[in-house]
């Protein structure tokens, strides 16, 4: 009789539990059952490219096999481990420690390569699978390095566009759920489900894989041939402000020539020199102080305050005119011309010309450049900074303020992104801003006359392409020293050699700043500088299919 109670109230307890899963909470316990069988695992979205103006490829995600373990299904952690680190090359101690910890993922090795994941799924372990994630290629190499930038180890920009349009590239993330069997493994084909991720947005480029090749192929060269530390060129199209190319070469501690991984075109900055003065003249044009045929008489040296300001090459007291001043360089012209504007009016021009801003680009670490207010000139800056010293600006910036002549006096904001395109395929362009006037379309033109003057007959001679009227100037600027002047320990002097110009000069398709930075072969801009802009014009005029002006 006792046991037949005894049995009864079994029966009951039983009952009632029955009644309690699957009747009162029947769900919750479907998802404790379906916690110990599933497991979900995220899935990384592809990154979004970055294109060439013409659709090729700079950068992209491939899909890589990833190892990752679940150490609640493997029973001998040691074991496991034995055959399982020579494989992915970690220490035995090290993985051991991983596959024995709490919890139920745990990433072993991400993004090997396939004959590695091969010999991992050969082993057959209890607990350790493999999933693909992206990872980012770049097909030609070190090509456009310092523009494109780099990705952190997951998959976050970290330098350059993938660190500026990290948010468009980014893409969202899907899921992988599956069944495991109880002996740890996974059941390939119950209890499976799959949420795709979607991928990021594209982003395209104002680059031309071609001329950024090409000037990165010459700058290289030429910074080798000089001796020279590094060097940047910069190539646009004034009207558009689209950046063609942007190179950027340096040597590394073995002394070998190299891509540079940072934009120094946006974050390094130097002493313009005499590129300087076609600010200084465009500013008393557009003030009416003279005309292009206005003569004065310029000394070969001049003293302001207490500094005594000559010209590169002595000369006797003689008569300029202000193409000539421009032509020839004349330092001492451009200070008596800066004297007539006035500290005030020179430091207008100087940041309606961009000087002491940013570029439009939004570069990470762009720098603004160096450009005091006036209340803090000393008496010699009237004749310092007209000519390009005591004021430093980047490549990017010198490059605007020339484009600002050859667009008949607006300034066009500069741009290395064209657009966007969404995993869908729909196109947004980037909007950089409007247009602003900064000098009229006539002293845009008379200056721009002067600058072919400077190249037919001055110091850019050798910027002269056959068939084509160019318009530029050169520069050779001092670089400041560690000594808090402009000589180093040993007394010795360090240049930026420039030329900066546009072509053709009636109405410009193509503008190239050039900066050779301390180059020993030849320290002048018109000799180290202006032979790149030659070539690489020359290429471009060609690869765009651009005729002479007229033709």
């Amino acid at each position: 009789m006792a046991l037949k109670a005894l049995l009864a109230v079994l029966l009951l307890a039983v009952v009632g539990k029955l009644v309690h899963v699957q009747v009162l909470e029947p769900d919750r316990f479907v998802e404790v059952g379906q916690s110990q069988r599933l497991r979900t695992v995220q899935l990384d979205a592809d990154r979004g490219r970055i294109l060439d103006r013409e659709g090729h490829d700079l950068a992209l995600s491939v899909l890589r096999p990833t190892v990752f373990a679940d150490p609640s299904q493997i029973e001998d952690p040691l074991t496991t481990a034995r055959q399982l680190a020579p494989v992915l090359g970690m220490e035995r101690s090290e993985l051991a420690d991983i596959l024995d910890a709490d919890g139920r993922f745990a990433y072993l090795s991400r993004r090997i390569d396939d004959d590695v994941a091969a010999r991992v799924v050969e082993l057959d372990l209890a607990g350790i699978h493999l999933l693909e994630e992206p990872a980012r290629f770049t097909p030609s190499e070190e090509l456009a390095r310092s523009i494109i930038g780099r990705v952190a180890p997951d998959q976050t920009g970290a330098t350059g566009m993938e660190l500026l349009y990290d948010e468009v590239l980014t893409g969202t993330p899907g899921e992988l759920t599956y069944e495991r069997a109880r002996d740890g493994g996974t059941i390939a084909a119950a209890g499976q489900s799959r949420i795709a991720p979607r991928a990021g947005s594209d982003v395209v480029l104002t680059l031309d894989r071609s001329l950024q090749y090409e000037t990165e192929r010459v700058l290289a060269e030429q910074v080798d041939a000089l001796g020279a530390k590094g060097g940047t060129v910069i190539i646009s199209q004034p009207e558009s402000g689209e950046i063609l190319a942007l190179a950027n070469i340096t040597r590394n501690t073995d002394d070998e020539i190299i891509t540079a991984g940072a934009n120094r075109a946006v974050i390094d900055v130097f002493e313009p020199g005499s590129v300087n003065k076609v600010i200084t003249i465009a500013a008393a044009l557009e003030e009416g102080l003279v005309t292009p045929d206005t003569e004065l008489v310029v000394p070969d040296s001049l003293q302001v305050s207490d500094h005594r300001f000559s010209d590169d090459h002595e000369h006797p007291t003689v008569p300029m005119t202000v193409t000539e001043i421009l032509a020839q360089s004349s330092n001492i012209g451009t200070i008596m011309l800066a004297q007539d504007l006035g500290k005030e009016r020179i430091d207008q021009y100087l940041r309606s010309f961009g000087f002491g801003s940013k570029s439009a680009l939004g570069f990470p670490n762009e720098s603004p450049g160096i450009l005091l207010p006036t209340e803090n000139w000393s008496g010699t800056s009237i004749g310092s900074i007209p000519i390009g010293q005591g004021i430093a600006v980047t490549a990017m910036q010198m490059l605007d303020a020339y484009n600002i002549i050859a667009n008949d006096g607006l300034h066009v904001p500069a741009r290395l992104v064209a657009a966007t395109v969404d995993a869908d395929g729909r196109r947004k362009p980037v909007d950089v801003g409007e247009p602003r006037r900064v000098v009229s379309a006539e002293t845009a033109q008379q200056v721009r006359d002067m600058l072919v003057q400077v190249v037919d007959v001055g110091t850019g001679e050798n910027a002269q392409v056959t068939g084509y009227s160019v318009g530029g100037k050169t520069g050779t600027a001092r670089k400041p020293q560690d000594t808090g002047t402009y000589r180093d320990a040993a007394g010795n002097y360090h240049y930026v050699a420039a030329f900066t110009g546009m072509v053709p000069a009636e109405d410009p398709a193509l503008s190239i700043i050039v900066a050779i930075d301390e180059p020993t072969a030849t320290i002048y801009g018109g000799s180290a500088a202006a032979p790149v802009f030659a070539d690489l014009a020359k290429f471009a005029l060609n690869r765009f299919r651009i005729p002479p002006a007229g033709s």
